[in-house]
């Protein structure tokens, strides 16, 4: 009768005869609601990276590489619009270049607002 009336109490009042059970499944360091917030940024950045920073990077090392093969009698055309040949000799450490746009008139142009080069004896597309 003791062991009924145990089990009675037992199921009335579980906590006040009930043991703590231990909790056999450690606790992670990283709760889950911080990965799920941190997975959609990285993906938005590796997104953002290829669709944007990385061809911008590519763009710019073809300019720099078409700059700098810039040479004399190249024809070229600046960020402006200005259209015109290449008249004296270009060294790489120049960061200006002198270009005729007209007969015996002569400007400088700096370097980095090339849009085009026109290599030597490329017709214009008339």
């Amino acid at each position: 009768m003791e062991a009924r009336a145990a089990i009675v109490r037992a199921e009335i009042a579980p906590g006040i005869f009930a043991a703590p059970v231990p909790n056999l499944i450690p606790e992670s360091s990283m709760d889950s609601s911080f990965l799920t917030s941190i997975v959609p940024l990285l993906a938005v950045f590796a997104i953002m990276y290829f669709l944007l920073i990385r061809p911008q990077q590519q763009k710019m090392k073809e300019h720099r590489k078409m700059v700098d093969a810039v040479g004399r009698g190249d024809t070229v055309v600046t960020a402006g619009g200005i259209v015109g040949k290449v008249a004296k000799p270009v060294k790489p450490e120049d960061t200006e270049i002198t270009v005729e746009i007209a007969d015996n008139v002569q400007i400088k142009v700096v370097k980095g607002t090339l849009s085009e080069v026109r290599p030597k004896n490329t017709p214009a597309n008339d």
